[in-house]
Parts: C-alpha cells; sequence; structure tokens
C-alpha cells in the first residue's frame, strides 16, 4: 500500500475555502467533509484537510500560525507542464488568490504560485523530464 499524505490546513471560513479550490478544479471527499472539515482530492495519495481553526486547535496545542503574516509551510506541486503551472496561477487569482512573487525560469525547472484566501503558500512547478532522471551514478 502505498503511503498517503494529509496535509491539514487551518481555515477561517470554510465555504469560501472549498469553493477557492473548487474553481481550481479540485474535488473533494464527502465521506470526510463536514462542517468542520473538507477533504481536498490532489491525487490517489494525497490529499489537503481544510479544518476550520476551532477544529484545527483540537489537534495542536501550539497557537495557528496566521500565514498572512508568517509562513509555517510552504506546499509545492509538481504540474506536467509550464502551461498548467501558468494556468493553475490564473485560475487562483481570478478566484481570490494572490502571486507572492513573480515566475521563477531555472531552465531545468519553472516555478509560480499564489497565496490562498488563508494565506497559505502553493508552489507550482514543472520540471524538464531530464532534471528527473536518475542515472548510474545517483543510485
Amino acid at each position: 500500500m502505498a503511503t498517503q499524505i494529509y496535509v491539514n490546513l487551518p481555515v477561517k471560513n470554510l465555504a469560501k475555502s472549498v469553493e477557492f479550490f473548487r474553481q481550481l478544479d479540485y474535488k473533494f471527499n464527502p465521506q470526510f467533509t463536514n462542517e468542520n472539515a473538507a477533504c481536498m482530492i490532489v491525487s490517489d495519495d494525497i490529499y489537503v484537510m481544510l479544518l476550520v481553526e476551532p477544529f484545527f486547535k483540537t489537534f495542536t496545542p501550539k497557537p495557528i500560525c496566521d500565514a498572512t503574516q508568517s509562513t509555517e509551510v510552504l506546499i509545492c506541486l509538481s504540474c506536467e507542464s509550464r502551461d498548467q503551472v501558468d494556468e493553475l496561477v490564473l485560475k487562483a487569482v481570478a478566484a481570490g488568490a494572490t502571486t507572492p512573487r513573480p515566475a521563477v525560469d531555472q531552465g531545468f525547472m519553472y516555478g509560480h504560485g499564489y497565496q490562498d484566501l488563508d494565506g497559505h503558500l502553493w508552489e507550482l512547478i514543472s520540471m524538464a523530464p531530464t532534471a528527473t532522471e536518475v542515472g548510474p551514478q545517483d543510485v
């Protein structure tokens, strides 16, 4: 069985956050979605749990970071192409996100990102196929 990852993010307004991510074409698992949480499907093994802040607080004794003021995590997702990176950033901005910095082209890797409604940073990258190939010296 493959290891699954569940990224848990606190949100101020669950309905607004769900609508924001639906505009980026993400789907939600209704089995793990209620008034306190929504399970966003990123891939077969990657999920993002959007948790209202009072519910999020039940999982940690630490204070919740204000992601609009401090960076608590940078979520990076791979894309199939530069065009897909740009398309997703444009959709996010149209849905209310901001872009904290311009796109970065490093030749072998292209990246851009957005800050969602709660200030969480989402980085999107596309890597040239040769950049991810493993050679005998890497084994």
